[in-house]
């Protein structure tokens, strides 16, 4: 059986140019669970299915998701080179964890390796998104989904350093996510405004997309 990790700082990539951390707020296990749930009806979770998580930090929904896969299945979940030693120690643990080094102009997923794919709190620090999108493009399964959970840009708020200037702030308008990605071939198919982890002050949103 999977064993649960204690509440620990989820960790993200600031830009896969500056190999840097940001630490964001420690949510309560059940918090995770939540979000996974969501993820989990949205990207059709099942027995057996192959989901990545890229930008993993500490691998909070990692876990959450070889949880729900089983050990039939298997969870790639990615790092750059700095953050990779927690998930390697998932890995380690868990035999349907596979812990793959990223870059800053790829994900380094295998092929056509996944029933769906999913990030959060990671896509507004891409400093070469068009690249990455390509690359996430490849490692999907035809029909396969997408799920970028992300947060609008706060008012006065600082671009991290390397990211495309068009974000507004840091963060990324959700009109601006769904053209990127629709540009790298995939199609929208469902929006969600309101994920489990808002609240007044701090809005997160999921966009959801296909691979034709």
């Amino acid at each position: 059986m999977l064993r649960p990790t204690k509440c620990v700082l989820r960790r993200s990539s600031l830009s896969l140019l500056a190999l840097s951390v940001l630490a964001a707020p420690c949510f309560a296990q059940g918090t995770w669970r939540q979000e996974a749930d969501r993820l989990s009806a949205l990207l059709e979770w099942h027995a057996g299915g192959i989901v990545a998580e890229i930008g993993a930090g500490r691998g909070e929904l990692t876990l959450e998701a070889a949880q729900r896969v089983g050990l039939s299945g298997k969870v790639y979940t990615t790092e750059l080179p700095d953050n990779l030693a927690p998930l390697k120690e998932l890995a380690a643990e868990h035999k349907n964890i596979v812990a793959i080094q990223a870059a800053e102009a790829s994900t380094n997923l295998p092929p056509a390796c996944c029933d769906s794919i999913f990030m959060r709190l990671v896509y507004h620090h891409l400093t070469k998104p068009a690249d990455v999108d390509a690359s996430i493009f490849r490692s999907l399964k035809p029909g396969g989904r997408l799920a970028v959970i992300d947060e609008p840009p706060a008012k006065g708020s600082t671009i991290p350093p390397g990211v495309p200037r068009n974000r507004l702030g840091h963060g990324i308008p959700q009109k601006i996510l769904i053209s990127e990605l629709t540009t790298a071939g995939f199609k929208l198919e469902h929006i969600e405004n309101h994920w489990p982890a808002s609240d007044a002050y701090h809005p997160i949103y999921c966009v959801v997309f296909r691979k034709p």
